[in-house]
């Protein structure tokens, strides 16, 4: 079983899926990593060496910040916004939409569901 900065890949997929599992490893990253290391891509994880585990999991120790360190500097840059009290911040403290999106309409999945207006009546037919 191959388990890489905490996480345990899935044994069916090709390497190169199977390391997108690491939070802040995506295809590209992955691709890069097994360029780097030498491992053949169309290995199933399950198929991994020993020490091809190994080089993937010191290439990704040495060249990227992923899971737990890249989470909390994510909080950290957000948490700054905040306290600074600047446009975004504002908007991630009022749980709104960050990059510009319109919010008259959409925008349900980050304001959350919708709430009933008091005194309204429902139509019926």
């Amino acid at each position: 079983m191959a388990r890489i900065a905490g996480i345990d890949l899935p044994r069916e997929k090709k390497v190169e899926i199977g390391l997108t599992y690491i939070y802040g490893i995506g295809r590209a990253n992955a691709r890069k990593i097994i360029e780097s290391t030498g491992v053949n891509s169309a290995l199933r994880v399950k198929e991994l060496s020993d020490a091809d585990v190994n080089r993937l999991r010191q290439a990704i120790e040495r060249d990227f910040r992923v899971e737990g360190a890249l989470r909390t500097e994510v909080a950290m840059n957000i948490k700054r916004l905040m306290d600074i009290g600047s446009y975004r911040g504002i908007r991630h403290r009022k749980g709104l939409p960050v990059r510009g999106q319109r919010t008259h309409t959409n925008a349900r999945t980050k304001k959350g569901p919708r709430r009933a207006i008091a005194g309204k009546k429902k139509v019926t037919k």
